[in-house]
């Protein structure tokens, strides 16, 4: 009978036949009812869930939730990591009629009390227990009447100081159907879906709205990329960026509804290396960072070869690099490089690609750009990385790079459903029916992100080239303006530096109104850690401690493990970090124009945090704050 093909539901062509996501979740459940949705790690071993099952799961929760008293356009809100049942919760709460809010599971308490009564919350499921500790101390100052937590392991004492209920008691609910088909029907495509709040950073997060009609729109504009992809009914993704984020929520989670793909659930970010080589995704959303630091881990292990290795390495990568250069500029490809690269690709090139499962057909990467140099390595290693563009407001993704019509270096083309154009000053310019329907609350902010003409204001500054491929330059906002007059995008200077090293965490580059720039340098505290076990920095104390926090970071990368700072401060202060970050500063400064120059920098003792109000959830650093926070150090770089 041979594999099947997956056939996605929705199609430019059909795409008024649908008018919301539990209509779309209805259809693919009837379409695959005994294939797998999805699989998670229980017990040491995968947990298989086709789709039937999964849609009695929501069938259930969905009647527990319109019981309790759930309204059309009421808010329920998500607290937890990506799991099951974070898209348990959501596709019930939509089918209930209601709005998902998801929160970002490292925001602080006052963030969750901010945005659970900005958006009017009325129920919130909990991962665990260490997010209910997190947020039990605000529940009385906001509109929640309910917490319905999914892993109840530990969280006896609290069950009788609030309504709690446990979400496998909710999933005891007998479903009934006619009840979920008639709320269903109610639902139009211009009801709201979800509250997504952005980073914000500059000032509160605003809840951007995203109708059901916007994610359908944006859902059926990728006729072509779904045929090129040619996914089966053997492909498989795996997902471990937060729901809460527009991109896995939208993209990662209803573009694998409408196209019928499996997916397994990481069981935490520490098993990500050893699950990916367990479940072999052959596709899934990745952010660069994890590119930059494989090809960072790459280079220091060539370095150890010997001699003769380390040359049969260069010549692989450089044939490899040469191959990827023609593909890219669409030139034919001689045949004696194509036996090269073959010779090339199977002696040492496939080693990497066996390192991600070994059988990744696509990556696809946004949030933040990525290095050429990078990006070419590692199409050279068949890791076929496609960058996209997007934004929370337009529904995820404007712009894309696909198998059949891509150039490394760009965000791609716009997809189907999107007018672009440029402003006078080169901000870029979205319109089409993926443009969000406003901010919730905020009338004066969506008057400003959307003119009269309907145009999406994205406040990036981009360049469009003659085949129509878009190239991000910097935040319209972010632009400095010299001493001298002089224009400069900082984006571009602190991504070259971090390029450079990957013990470079965030680089701040400031010089507003001054004759030169200077910067903020902070580093990323694993790879610190590490360098001061292996260069002798700590005493043998001290690199027991190392270990353990490393073990912590490790499970948690954004958590701030005791005794992590003052082995911080002992790194940042050491001469022989000074020198790589000095060596990753001069290589950036090489590249760069003269007035783009880093003159001066420092080294912070610290990375910059999400809960100091320095960096957004998404990691983006918010630069006013940076600013104030750091204005001594600043200036002090301007008086020596």
């Amino acid at each position: 009978m041979g594999v099947r093909p997956l056939q996605p539901i929705l199609t430019w062509k059909n795409r008024a036949e649908i008018r919301n996501i539990p209509e779309l979740f209805m259809e693919r459940c009837n379409r695959s009812w005994g294939s797998l949705a999805y699989k998670y790690k229980e017990g040491g071993r995968w947990v298989e869930v086709s789709w039937g099952e999964f849609a009695k799961s929501v069938n259930s929760l969905t009647t527990y939730l319109i019981k309790y008293g759930i309204k059309r356009g009421d808010k329920v809100a998500v607290l937890s990591d990506t799991r099951p049942e974070w898209c348990l919760a959501d596709l019930s709460i939509l089918s209930a009629g209601a709005v998902t809010v998801g929160l970002y599971p490292t925001i602080s308490t006052s963030q969750i009390e901010f945005l659970l009564n900005h958006s009017d919350s009325r129920i919130l499921f909990i991962e665990n227990l260490e997010k209910l500790e997190k947020a039990l101390p605000i529940i009385k100052n906001t509109k929640v009447e309910k917490i319905i937590l999914f892993d109840e392991r530990n969280c006896e004492k609290y069950f009788d100081i609030y309504s709690i209920e446990k979400l496998k008691d909710c999933l005891k609910t007998q479903p009934d159907e006619r009840l979920i088909k008639e709320r269903v029907s109610q639902i139009g495509s211009e009801d709201i879906a979800l509250i997504v709040y952005t980073s914000g950073t500059t000032g509160d997060p605003k809840g951007a709205m995203i109708s059901h009609g916007n994610i359908i729109s944006f859902l059926s504009s990728f006729d072509d990329f779904n045929e090129a992809l040619k996914l089966t009914e053997e492909d498989i993704s795996y997902h471990f960026l937060p729901m809460a984020h527009v991109a896995e929520h939208v993209a990662g989670f209803f573009g694998r509804i409408n196209l019928g793909l499996p997916a397994a659930y990481a069981t935490s970010i520490k098993a990500v290396v050893d699950e990916i080589k367990d479940v072999k995704p052959t596709i899934f959303g990745a952010v660069p960072r994890i590119f930059e630091k494989a090809y960072s881990r790459i280079r220091e292990e060539v370095a150890k070869l010997p001699p003769r290795r380390q040359k049969i390495f260069r010549w692989a990568e450089k044939v490899g690099r040469e191959y990827v250069k023609y593909l890219n500029d669409r030139r034919k490809i001689p045949l004696s490089l194509r036996i090269k690269y073959e010779i090339a690709y199977n002696l040492v090139l496939k080693r990497i690609k066996d390192a991600f499962g070994g059988r990744v057909k696509y990556f696809i990467v946004g949030a933040a750009p990525i290095s050429y140099d990078i990006l070419e390595f590692m199409w050279a290693c068949k890791l076929y990385i496609y960058e996209v563009y997007g934004l929370t407001e337009a529904t995820v993704v404007t712009h894309g790079n696909t198998p059949q019509d891509f150039k490394l270096g760009t965000v791609g083309k716009a997809i189907k459903s999107v007018e672009c154009k440029l402003a006078e000053d080169g901000e870029i310019l979205i319109r089409g029916p993926t443009v969000f329907k406003g901010y919730y609350k905020n009338e004066r902010a969506t008057a400003e992100a959307i003119d009269k003409e309907g145009w999406l204001h994205t406040g990036d500054i981009g360049e469009i080239d003659k085949d129509g491929f878009l190239r991000i330059i910097d935040r319209k906002k972010h632009i400095i303006i010299t001493s001298g007059g002089k224009n400069i995008f900082p984006a571009e200077i602190e991504n070259k530096v971090k390029f450079q090293d990957t013990i470079i965490s965030q680089v701040f580059v400031y010089g507003d109104k001054r004759p030169y720039l200077v910067a903020l340098i902070t580093i990323n505290p694993s790879e610190a850690l590490e360098l001061g076990i292996k260069e002798g920095i700590f005493t043998e104390e001290e690199k027991e401690k190392a270990r353990r926090v490393l073990d912590e970071l490790t499970e948690k990368p954004l958590s701030r493990p005791e005794g992590l700072e003052e082995l911080m401060r002992k790194v940042s202060k050491h001469p022989k970090l000074f020198e790589r970050v000095r060596s990753a500063v001069d290589k950036a400064n090489m590249e760069l124009a003269r007035v783009e120059n880093i003159k001066k920098f420092r080294i912070l003792e610290r990375d910059f945090y999400i809960e100091e109000g320095e960096i957004t959830p998404t990691l983006k650093v918010k630069r006013k704050a940076i600013e104030e926070k750091y204005r001594a150090i600043l200036d002090e770089m301007y008086q020596e």
